[in-house]
């Protein structure tokens, strides 16, 4: 598509939301890559009906959308969003417990949401204590560690559909969770989610966080990542840092990226970096291990804003074209 023809589609897309979107936000800082350009249009609605006039925007418009949460999966593109970007913000971030069942918003820290079910006397969400996303992307991934995840204990979600502009809720068993995937696709807002756990004792589950905590400090790099980047080949079996450390590409450098010394599934990106260069460095390591060990490894980052991003297509978040 023409870079006229892209500008045109913002046009109308803007046209309609009027002062609710603004222009060329960037956002590699609203990721924790914190490397990329920004979003053609930007918008943070408050209510279900400014989803709804998004949802005529990007129809109208003929442009992808992007729902941006904590950003702890999203690699963005050194040219940017030709889209429509979304947070929800203030709209999805309460939390209501009432007894066991827990009701959590879209935009809510999954390390807050941990934090606060423990200070209930809950457990069974300790684990979500060390993952820096947000419930709603906690969905879409079936993000989970330390031998749990969100299907274990979620009943439903309310989903506001960006494409048909409709709200509706959904139980946990009819959205195709699966070992760090879902069926959910881009214009599937997860706006709250409710889930079920069991009483526990505070005093044990708070030991637990403080071991998750310290876990991660020693096992896993802070700094410009995204996490793991390749999701384990087989479960409990092959890991995907074994693999890369196989090959020997643990501390390997492309550019202004490297693969972390400390853990050889993190790749970091340097400060002032290129997203090109962690995107080419993906790709090497996926292409290296494929012909050295046989094994296909299915990224866990989504590719926002690349043209080619060849990622697998079981991944539901197999890149945003236009």
């Amino acid at each position: 598509m023409s870079e006229a023809t892209v500008l045109e589609r913002v046009e109308v897309a803007a046209g309609v939301l009027g002062p609710l979107a603004a222009r060329g936000v960037p956002l590699g800082p609203m990721t924790t890559y914190r490397v990329g350009g920004a979003a053609a249009l930007w918008v943070k609605p408050r209510s279900v009906d400014e989803l709804h006039l998004i949802a005529e925007a990007c129809r109208l418009g003929r442009l992808p959308v992007l729902v941006v949460g904590r950003g702890s999966n999203l690699l963005v593109a050194d040219d940017g969003f030709a889209g429509v970007a979304v947070s929800l913000g203030e709209l999805s971030a309460s939390i209501e417990i009432t007894g066991s069942q827990v009701r959590a918003g879209g935009a809510v820290a999954l390390p807050m949401l941990a934090r606060r079910t423990v200070a209930s006397s809950l457990t069974g969400f300790e684990w979500a204590v060390g993952v820096p996303g947000s419930v709603g992307g906690g969905v879409r991934m079936n993000a989970g560690g330390h031998g749990s995840d969100m299907a274990a204990n979620l009943v439903e979600i309310d989903m506001f559909d960006l494409m048909r502009g409709e709200a509706t809720v959904l139980p946990g068993s009819a959205l195709g969770l699966r070992f760090r995937g879902s069926d959910l696709g881009d214009h599937q807002v997860v706006l709250d989610a409710t889930l079920t756990l069991e009483p526990g004792d505070r005093s044990r589950s708070e030991r637990e966080l403080d071991e998750i905590v310290r876990w991660r400090r020693e096992h896993q790099p802070g700094g410009q990542n995204a996490g793991s980047v390749f999701v384990n080949p087989v479960p409990g079996e092959v890991t995907a840092g074994a693999l890369i450390d196989r090959i020997g590409f643990r501390g390997h450098r492309l550019g202004t990226a490297h693969v972390s010394d400390k853990h050889a599934n993190f790749i970091q990106a340097d400060e002032g970096g290129s997203a090109a260069d962690v995107r080419a460095l993906i790709e090497l390591v996926r292409e290296r291990v494929a012909v050295e060990t046989g094994h296909r490894m299915r990224s866990e980052v989504k590719l926002v804003g690349f043209e080619d991003p060849r990622e697998h297509p079981e991944h539901p978040d197999a890149g945003v074209r236009w």
